[in-house]
């Protein structure tokens, strides 16, 4: 950003933060689908956030492959040594739906995005290496070929197809559509049981078989579920989206459904499937929206009980969810309390909760970009993490980090990236199967 726009933006946010009183209704849980309004202060800087967070996958995804790379530093250059070219697929899926955002909101000529979405889905369909369907974790930006021995991730795939699915209904060029059906129609869902009748493997390696693990209990894995059961060539049957287990977690005076502990959990289907109104009947008619608004707040609470122990917590700073620490990268969060929390704020915590709780996590992005400023915000927005009080900022941005605060925020503000993924009929389709009723 030019220094002139710049100081046009930090004048917005003095008068934001000068006591002009509040931005959002005082409800301290609005119901779930409640249009937050935000002030035109608040939307330019959130168009800043979501132009720069764009800006990265525009930059780093390889303009043969479309392969989106998994992080970069701050200032714009790649990492340095082995891991320069290594490619996120996760990251892929959350770089095509900013595509659609960045060619509505005019960031790129609408052109260009569609021949870079032409680009990328020509390349899944018709180069990259994948086993019925399912894509490695990581690959070479360049080639596509696996990297660190990674496995077939089934819910990497999943993201993927997210984003794959989003262009098939923003850009309906005939191209596009064909190349998206065969991405999505080739995956065997039913391969990835792995010998279940209902739960999925979290992957596969070509050396060792399938991964043991499985995705049996509430995390992230809702689209994935999503995505097996509207399969329109290897469906998984309804009964896996109740087969896995939704334990109720209390905190203070919050209960909700969780798993682990950090945040991203309650965000990355969310990014795409609008659980807006929808109830689950298994358990108790769940909200599924309301309850990701319910975790982002209990989670709120719990950041500002450690401020005792690590002052930097405070009411409109906060956030711990997976990401780069001073020790490296960490699946941190909470509640319960992960021990390897050290006071660091993760952006992408309240950042990817925008579209939940706009009313406590708006005031973070806020106030990160006044106070800490230069500091902790460059080409790409926000740095993947930071230590309030101890100085300590991440080199590094991360694709999938970046990806949940575009996808957020634009969902929180106009609800496109819900309107482009739902109009894909199979999404719907699956939630009906499902049990799910509106």
């Amino acid at each position: 950003m030019r220094r002139s726009a710049h100081a046009v933006l930090a004048a917005l946010l003095t008068l934001v933060t000068s006591g002009c009183g509040p931005r959002y209704a005082a409800r301290d849980t609005p119901q779930a689908g409640q249009r937050q309004v935000l002030t035109s202060e608040d939307d330019a800087l959130l168009e800043d956030v979501s132009k720069r967070s764009f800006l990265f996958f525009w930059e780093h995804a390889d303009p043969s492959t479309g392969i989106v790379r998994d992080r970069a530093r701050t200032g714009g250059a790649p990492v340095d040594g082995p891991g320069r070219d290594v490619g996120s697929i996760a990251a892929v899926g959350f770089g095509l739906t900013g595509l659609c955002i960045a060619a509505e909101r005019n960031w790129v000529p609408r052109d260009q995005a569609i021949a870079r979405a032409r680009t990328t889905l020509r390349f899944f369909a018709e180069r990259q290496p994948h086993e019925r369907g399912w894509f490695y974790h990581f690959v070479n930006i360049r080639t596509g070929a696996r990297e660190w021995k990674s496995e077939l991730s089934s819910i990497d795939t999943a993201l993927l197809l997210a984003g794959v699915l989003t262009v098939r209904q923003c850009f309906p060029h005939p191209e596009i559509v064909r190349l998206a059906d065969v991405i999505y129609r080739r995956v065997d869902f039913p391969w990835m049981l792995a010998g279940d009748s209902r739960l999925l493997s979290m992957g596969w390696k070509p050396e060792s078989g399938f991964l043991a693990s499985r995705w049996d209990h509430y995390c992230e894995l809702m689209i994935l579920y999503l995505l097996a059961i509207g399969s329109p060539t290897h469906p998984l049957p309804a009964a896996s989206w109740t087969a896995w287990r939704r334990p109720v977690i209390t905190f203070d005076r919050y209960a909700y459904i969780g798993g682990p502990p950090p945040l991203f959990v309650h965000q990355y289907s969310h990014a795409w499937v609008d659980f807006r109104g929808w109830r689950d009947p298994a358990p108790a008619r769940t909200d599924w929206f309301q309850n990701s608004v319910d975790a982002t707040r209990a989670h709120k609470t719990f950041c500002l009980t450690l401020s005792r122990e690590f002052p930097g917590y405070r009411g409109d700073v906060w956030g711990i969810t997976a990401s780069d620490s001073r020790k490296g990268y960490v699946a941190w969060g909470g509640p319960p309390r992960d021990p390897a929390i050290d006071g660091s704020v993760v952006p992408c915590a309240a950042a990817g909760s925008l579209m939940f709780a706009p009313d406590i996590t708006m005031p973070v992005v806020r106030e990160m970009y006044r106070t800490f400023g230069a500091r902790i915000y460059g080409r790409y927005g926000f740095a993947d993490a930071f230590h309030p009080t101890e100085g300590w900022v991440n080199p590094d941005v991360i694709g999938i980090d970046l990806g949940i605060t575009l996808l957020s925020a634009e969902n929180l503000r106009t609800g496109r990236v819900w309107d482009w993924f739902m109009r894909n009929p199979e999404v719907p389709s699956a939630m009906a199967r499902a049990g799910l009723t509106r």
